[in-house]
């Protein structure tokens, strides 16, 4: 079931992310990279990264991305799909994405002992009790004592974009 479940978001992933990019409406862009972001959530959540999961459903696909589409949607696209969307280069993009893909390979197989996953002790795994405190434990800490202030600063920049966003399409209108 693991192995369908793999599967099955990494086809999300990976057709979200072609979507993303091959679409011409914009809108339909950002759809399709929320496609991609669920699949990516999925993976969090067979690695039992379930944290990692919770922010990724809530911060990027649930704040990020609607954020996105509501920009999108005030902003005048239309000058902008009269334009000419590509510039027809399509072959040096292949060649440029093969090398890419070579390297890629070439790192995975030359790095593949580092890829290893850390064991969990035989005690543990069969009580099912926990290794180590959590992690979620660990990141608000620090979060929320010695990064409080940039965390602070960058709320207040996102709601300053958002309130400039809306004060810019409100003038367009």
């Amino acid at each position: 079931m693991e192995t369908f479940s793999f599967y099955a978001f990494a086809v999300l992933v990976l057709g979200g992310a072609i979507l993303t990019i091959t679409r011409r409406s914009a809108v339909h862009s950002a759809i399709s990279l929320i496609v991609s972001l669920v699949g990516v959530a999925g993976l969090y959540l067979l690695q039992q990264a379930e944290f990692l999961f919770a922010v990724q459903i809530v911060l990027y696909i649930g704040g990020i991305m609607v954020l996105f589409l509501f920009v999108i949607m005030l902003v005048n696209l239309d000058e902008a799909a009269k334009e000419r969307q590509f510039n027809g280069q399509w072959l040096i993009a292949l060649i440029c994405a093969t090398v890419v893909g070579l390297q890629v390979a070439w790192f995975m197989t030359k790095g593949a002992g580092a890829l290893k996953l850390a064991q969990v002790p035989v005690a543990a795994a069969q009580t099912g009790a926990p290794v180590s405190p959590g992690n979620v434990e660990a990141i608000a800490d620090v979060l929320f004592s010695e990064y409080l202030l940039p965390f602070e600063v960058a709320s207040v920049l996102l709601l300053v974009a958002v309130v400039g966003s809306v004060v810019m399409a409100k003038k367009r209108i």
